[in-house]
């Protein structure tokens, strides 16, 4: 019987009531499922022709503006002097004691004055040096960064409005290689190089000064993030038949106290230690641009990548489903084959 019987699964008693089963709900034939996939396809082929034509343009405009306006900080022009630069009066401060103190006077990637003065930790005497009129100390760490920025700028400017991507991998190769510039900038202002003491000894910012720096005196400019900093390193020399146990240090941005050297045949340890800073607030501008920056880049990589990867699934699911149906296609085919020569050969 079609008819089954509910609530009283026993037969027992006189509550019952008829139902006629469910019918199963049809299942879409091949036909139909293929239309419909086909129409996802179109939709996601569209959307992604959309991403690849008109957001991606889009970001590209976006950093394109951010990063020339982090260029145009490193620049640092004077209103209406094209191709100058202003000249910037930075105060060293410290949380420690005065024994430092100067004004560093920065144009650019150029540190084009320091006025210094340095109290003597032995003798307490007040040390004065200036930079020499005909010396100016290029901030390697500043022009790399330039440099790295603009490198980024020239590869986005390759990729007008004009241009059409045509693949999001070819989107994620421009990504990864304006991102790597940036990183590269973004790193050379927030890790400065390290040095050995002799090196530090033997560079050129050692004669930058007037009058000529002590030679139990050493001392260094770089960047740290948005700071503009100073070491001063004042040593004293290890006499030859000291006990001390002699161990060179290695290469730091910072040397501690203690930390020794050899240098023209004399060995020398740092007694004593000072570090001023003062912040440049256009580098800490730059690295929010950087920061900005390597976000957009990253979003639109997952963007394009979403993309992709629901485009290509739905390319992979119309292969897999236009062979099934050939498949099933030449199975019929065979069957009805299989079907006449059976009937032949009763015949």
């Amino acid at each position: 019987s079609a008819l089954q019987y509910i609530n009283n699964p026993s037969g027992g008693g006189s509550s019952m009531a008829l139902t006629e089963p469910r019918r199963p709900a049809p299942v879409p034939d091949a036909e139909s499922m293929s239309a419909a996939s086909q129409a996802e396809r179109g939709v996601l082929e569209e959307e992604f022709k959309w991403l690849l034509k008109e957001e991606v343009h889009a970001v590209l405009k976006q950093l394109q503006d951010i990063l020339k306006e982090a260029s145009r900080r490193f620049a640092m022009p004077m209103v209406g002097l094209e191709g100058l630069q202003k000249q910037e009066n930075f105060i060293l401060g410290s949380s420690t004691m005065d024994q430092v103190k100067g004004v560093l006077t920065l144009q650019g990637e150029a540190l084009t004055q320091a006025d210094i003065n340095l109290k003597m930790s032995k003798s307490n005497q007040v040390l004065h040096f200036t930079f020499r009129e005909d010396k100016q100390w290029k901030m390697q760490q500043i022009q790399d960064a330039r440099n790295h920025v603009n490198q980024a700028v020239q590869l986005l400017n390759s990729r007008d409005e004009s241009y059409r991507f045509k693949t999001g991998a070819e989107v994620n190769k421009l990504m990864d290689a304006v991102m790597l510039q940036l990183t590269r900038a973004r790193n050379r202002l927030t890790t400065p190089a390290t040095m050995t003491l002799p090196e530090l000894a033997s560079s050129g910012l050692m004669k930058m000064f007037t009058p000529p720096l002590p030679g139990d005196v050493l001392v260094n400019f770089y960047i740290n993030l948005s700071k503009l900093c100073l070491t001063v390193y004042q040593l004293h020399v290890l006499q030859p038949n000291t006990n001390k146990n002699f161990k060179p240090s290695g290469s730091s941005v910072l040397h501690n106290p203690g930390a020794m050297f050899e240098l023209n045949n004399l060995k020398f340890e740092v007694s004593h230690v000072h570090k001023v800073e003062c912040v440049v607030p256009w580098l800490n501008d730059t690295l929010v641009f950087f920061t900005i920056s390597l976000q957009l880049c990253q979003q639109l990589k997952d963007k394009v990548r979403y993309g992709s990867c629901h485009y290509e699934e739905s390319e992979m699911f119309n292969l897999t489903h236009r062979g099934r149906l050939e498949r099933e296609q030449i199975t019929g085919n065979r069957r009805r084959c299989s079907e006449n020569l059976s009937i032949s050969a009763t015949s």
